[in-house]
């Protein structure tokens, strides 16, 4: 059976970390990025319109908590399945957005790859729920283990080159203030695009080089800020 594409919604009011969500979600041949949310009340109209298998929905939104959205009717008519994604940390929270069938739960400041391997983790999901019309207890099992089982994190240089790596490295190297710098600063000084600059420097965190920190500007929405650890 060729596997379908899976319509996703990214409920986000940084505007940084929802670019960052859609970047992955259109480098996956199965998903299908169908709009972006900045708040809940835009959220809820585009869930209306678009109709979405997944949502990546943050819980703190200028409008109210996004935390409302998961169990309500609107998501059980659509069928839509959440990844949360969320700076909030109390077992409160967690617990109640377990209770109502969040696919995961992932804590900011976001993991590129954390959020790769749970997205990966849902389309399979999603594949094998298409493809077992009858199920036994194995079947069953394999579903529970896809929606609760953390993916093991590998290496995750795939498609870094180690060049480009040692350019952007360089300019946290030789930075002897120990400045935070935002992806347009390394674009500045690398001439690297964007999306690449970002690519490498989530790289980076991941392999613990540097570490990330939100800037919470008085206008605007916070800006992510990367520093060497």
């Amino acid at each position: 059976m060729q596997p379908e594409m899976i319509n996703v919604l990214i409920v986000e009011d940084e505007s940084e970390l929802a670019q960052l969500h859609a970047e992955l979600i259109e480098k996956h041949p199965h998903l299908n990025l169908v709009g972006i949310a900045s708040s809940l009340a835009d959220a809820q109209r585009q869930l209306r319109d678009k109709q979405p298998q997944l949502i990546l929905l943050d819980n703190y939104l200028p409008d109210g908590k996004g935390i409302t959205l998961i169990g309500s009717g609107l998501l059980k008519q659509l069928a839509c399945s959440v990844i949360f994604i969320t700076a909030a940390s109390d077992m409160d929270t967690c617990s109640q957005a377990i209770r109502n069938g969040a696919f995961d739960y992932i804590l900011k400041p976001v993991s590129w790859k954390r959020l790769s391997h749970s997205l990966e983790r849902y389309v399979k999901f999603n594949q094998q729920q298409r493809v077992w019309k009858v199920v036994d207890q194995q079947n069953v099992d394999k579903l529970y283990e896809l929606q609760a089982r953390n993916a093991p994190l590998d290496a995750g240089s795939k498609g870094i080159e180690e060049n480009t790596l040692d350019l952007v490295q360089r300019l946290f190297r030789e930075d002897e203030e120990h400045r935070h710098f935002s992806v347009d600063d390394v674009v500045s000084e690398t001439r690297l695009s964007k999306t690449t600059a970002r690519r490498y420097l989530e790289h980076c965190v991941e392999k613990g080089f540097l570490s990330v920190e939100m800037l919470y500007g008085k206008i605007g929405h916070p800006r992510r800020l990367y520093k060497r650890s």
